[in-house]
């Protein structure tokens, strides 16, 4: 499933950012309020947005927003520390 989400021109005309990096802006700060709402978990709001766990885990710390560690993060960690 694919979602797409129609932004009025005015609104996306009135967003302080080059049109060009819009969509990428715009997946990172869904991501990030999805997030902080609990309604995403870490993977998916990373994969949402674009971004390495590191690299979101540092913009999450930049915005004073605290890291849930979920079930599903302890699986993934243990995964990895099982590969290595």
């Amino acid at each position: 499933m694919s979602l797409l989400l129609k932004i009025p021109d005015d609104v996306a005309q009135a967003i302080r950012l080059p049109p060009a990096e819009q969509p990428k802006q715009l997946l990172i700060e869904l991501a990030v309020a999805l997030y902080a709402r609990r309604a995403l978990s870490f993977g998916k709001a990373r994969e949402l947005a674009q971004m390495s766990k590191h690299e979101f885990g540092i913009l999450l710390g930049r915005r004073g927003i605290p890291r849930h560690y979920e079930l599903e993060d302890l699986d993934d960690d243990v995964a990895y520390a099982h590969s290595q």
